[in-house]
């Protein structure tokens, strides 16, 4: 919980609406990482993001580099939580925290199983479909950030930024490895001899993905924000276009595409109309996806790796064995069937 006599104090010494005025919050959402309650007071209404006070001392410089890129968004067109004030004393909460608009939405995380999608969604596919161009529509808005105008030039590394990747992500997994990966090698040998057409450096959230963004209610689809900077920083954004697409069904219409991510993805448009959607989008051109698919599916596959070997009794992460083993096949397959780099 958090201290609301100290919030208060905190928030009239920041000239913010409510001065003198009594608060209401709740909490909403948490984890290891960071939770988020809603606050009230007067004519304030914002959503608080603070580590829980168990997380280690590091989460409080990735709470302000969350800020750093929520703050840069202001002003621009991607959808996004309006940034509204950040606090970096530690007497005040216990952690670095920061305000930012409560954003009146849904999250497709609270509408996965058998409930599927929130109506009209759940029934109506034409207006499904609009949820999968706004997701789109919403990376592709991102990459036209203009990070150095917005002062984010030393946000990340994006010189050398696909020079790193295989090497980086190879020492990330060796420190975890208990067993062979078929397919890992063979993706990583064509990654390291293999380049974009082109690299224009970019913002990039760095696990974009239905799961981390909001929509507003009612169709049509209109994206309201997307959440959950922890990994954000500025790379290669046609690697977030990648991302969202590993595993997308061939076919959205099969009865196999409802269960083929933790969202029922029937009705969705194809692979292909996404991928020109954010090429319209974005200005970018998109001729060399494979690379980004080989790259995308070689690297999740050792991120869940790491959560694997760490599963225990937890049968959630004890489901990412049988998972790597098919994103890291996959990953090969594409390296070994493609024509690009030809």
């Amino acid at each position: 919980m958090i201290d609301v006599e100290r919030l208060a104090g905190w928030l009239d010494e920041s000239g913010l609406p409510g001065k003198g005025e009594p608060i209401e919050h709740r909490y909403v959402s948490g984890g290891a990482q960071n939770e988020i309650y809603e606050v009230r007071r007067g004519e304030l209404h914002c959503a608080l993001r603070i580590p829980p006070p168990t997380a280690p001392a590091a989460r409080d410089e990735g709470i302000l580099r969350e800020w750093r890129i929520t703050e840069a968004l202001n002003g621009t067109d991607v959808p996004h939580t309006e940034a509204i004030a950040v606090c970096t004393d530690t007497a005040v909460l216990g952690r670095t925290f920061y305000l930012m608009e409560f954003v009146d939405g849904w999250s497709p995380m609270a509408h996965t199983g058998e409930g599927g999608w929130p109506a009209p969604f759940g029934t109506d596919l034409e207006a499904r479909a609009g949820l999968a161009y706004q997701l789109t529509e919403g990376v592709a808005l991102l990459g036209r950030v203009d990070w150095k105008a917005k002062g984010l030039r030393d946000l990340g590394r994006p010189d050398g930024f696909h020079e790193r990747q295989v090497d980086r992500w190879t020492r990330y997994l060796e420190r975890v490895k208990t067993r062979e990966l078929p397919g890992f090698e063979v993706a990583a040998d064509w990654l390291r001899t293999h380049r974009p057409l082109d690299y224009v450096p970019g913002l990039m959230h760095g696990d974009y993905q239905f799961a981390n963004v909001m929509f507003r209610h009612g169709a049509p689809a209109r994206l309201a924000a997307i959440v959950d900077w922890e990994m954000g920083t500025v790379g290669d954004p046609k690697l977030d276009l990648a991302w969202m697409l590993r595993g997308w069904p061939e076919d959205t219409a099969a009865p196999e595409a409802a269960t083929a991510s933790y969202v029922d993805l029937r009705g969705m448009p194809s692979r292909e109309a996404l991928i020109q959607h954010y090429a319209e989008v974005s200005g970018r051109q998109v001729d060399d996806m494979d690379y980004y698919d080989v790259l995308a599916q070689w690297k999740l596959g050792v991120v869940l790796e790491q959560g694997f070997q760490r599963a225990g009794d937890n049968e959630k992460l004890q489901a990412f064995g049988p998972m790597v083993l098919q994103l890291m096949k996959s990953a090969a397959e594409l390296a070994e069937t493609t024509r690009y780099g030809t």
